[in-house]
């Protein structure tokens, strides 16, 4: 009986059926046949309710939904054009800082890629950039605002710590550890782009100090958002809840008053399309925690530990064999179904090594990051396909430079953990 239950469990997973389902599905199942009360899977969602950090991802979400629907993708280019420009490889780091920005305000990586692409490719082919090489470059560059506060993916590697009550894992530690990363990816492309681009005639862009201070006076309010989420974070004068109510209170007043870009007709269609993908996220964190809650009934998390540990002796060992299953996980699962499934296996099992959490929560994201455009089935790629009107094969052959390097990166953030939580501590 509990292989065939088993199996159409896997059956309906393969058939496209909700990932939710199945996992409550699977949470109940093994419930029962363990006879241990059903009431633990609504008592699981009620008590991820009690979690403060909760309020924060709606109100980021719906900021992030906002900035989507108007032009802030065309002003942050521009500003970077102007600040930019006139630097050797000026327009590749025009690129990676306005996706990187844009994903970050967001959330969203093939947001960014769709909503910046029509804008960049065509802008670096005409600064004489292989179209090949920009193809690559918006690509990779759809993802990498992923480490940069206010990181939607680091809030709920957060929460789902939290709920595990096995780490101290704060949000504030975990957004000022992620920028240190980010930055060094960034300029891992920079200048992976000049070498590749050395033999191509690029013309700079004479700096213009009226042409910055123009565009930097039509995207001020959008310039503001860092300002009030790093200051925040920085000043220890609010947490991670408060920042985010004035972030999505302060995005509201400027779209709506100020810019006039988005109709007061278009909230209520924006507040419900973010608050879908909020609720989605929820329902399989409730259902997942429940899942996690049978696997340490059935002392899995230990049973784990103790097979990694007869195999595997050595932390190191275990970061690198940790990071080789995590690209494989991100080039077929999205990050957030990825958090909350995998976290909770691999965070007891990462801490017994001695990982701090919170440095742990940065080589996932990391690995995620890169797993958006790793083929054969990272989601970026197909986006990117979509959008551009290209082969997938061809974005694979455009990609994979950037992946090598990013993989080096990642390599960096995981045996360097005094780099990656130098602001924290």
């Amino acid at each position: 009986m509990n292989s065939l239950v088993s199996g159409l469990i896997a059956l309906f997973a393969v058939l496209g059926t909700p990932l939710f389902v199945v996992i409550l599905a699977a949470a109940a199942w093994g419930f029962w046949v363990s006879d241990i009360d059903l009431m633990v899977l609504p008592i699981e969602l009620y008590r991820l309710t009690e979690n403060t950090l909760l309020m924060a991802l709606p109100l980021f979400t719906f900021a992030g939904y906002m900035l989507s629907e108007s032009q802030t993708a065309n002003r942050l280019v521009r500003v970077s054009q102007a600040a930019l420009g006139w630097l050797p490889g000026g327009m590749i780091l025009i690129a990676l800082l306005a996706c990187a920005f844009f994903t970050m305000l967001t959330g969203g990586s093939g947001v960014t890629i769709v909503a910046l692409g029509a804008l960049l490719l065509p802008a670096m082919t005409q600064a004489g950039y292989s179209e090949r090489f920009a193809l690559g470059l918006i690509t990779t560059s759809g993802s990498l605002g992923l480490l940069l506060p206010p990181a939607i993916p680091l809030i709920l590697y957060g929460i789902v710590a939290q709920q595990m009550d096995v780490a101290n894992v704060d949000i504030q530690s975990l957004f000022l550890a992620g920028f240190i990363p980010a930055v060094l990816m960034i300029l891992a492309l920079w200048l992976l782009g000049l070498w590749q681009q050395r033999h191509q005639a690029v013309p700079l862009i004479p700096f213009n100090l009226r042409e910055l201070f123009d565009a930097v006076w039509e995207s001020k309010w959008e310039l503001g958002i860092p300002v009030i989420v790093m200051g925040g974070l920085f000043s220890g004068w609010l947490v991670v809840s408060d920042i985010a109510a004035i972030t999505a209170l302060y995005v509201l007043v400027i779209e709506v008053a100020v810019y006039r870009e988005v109709s007061i007709k278009r909230l209520p269609a924006i507040a419900a399309e973010s608050m879908k993908m909020v609720g989605g996220i929820l329902l399989i964190l409730g259902v997942a925690l429940a899942f996690t809650n049978l696997l340490v009934d059935l002392q899995v998390p230990t049973w784990v530990f103790e097979w990694i540990q007869t195999h595997i002796d050595s932390r190191w060992v275990f970061l690198l064999c940790l990071n080789v299953g995590l690209l494989a996980l991100g080039a077929i699962l999205d990050i957030f179904a990825a958090l909350i499934i995998i976290v909770p296996l691999i965070l007891p099992v990462a801490m017994e090594y001695g990982v701090d959490p919170v440095h742990l929560g940065i080589i996932f994201v990391a690995n995620m990051q890169i797993g958006y455009f790793t083929p054969p089935v990272g989601m970026n790629l197909f986006i990117a396909s979509y959008r551009f009107k290209r082969s997938i094969t061809e974005l694979y052959a455009a990609t994979l430079p950037m992946m090598l390097v990013l993989m080096g990166i990642v390599l960096v953030i995981t045996f360097w953990p005094d780099m990656v939580l130098f602001l924290v501590r």
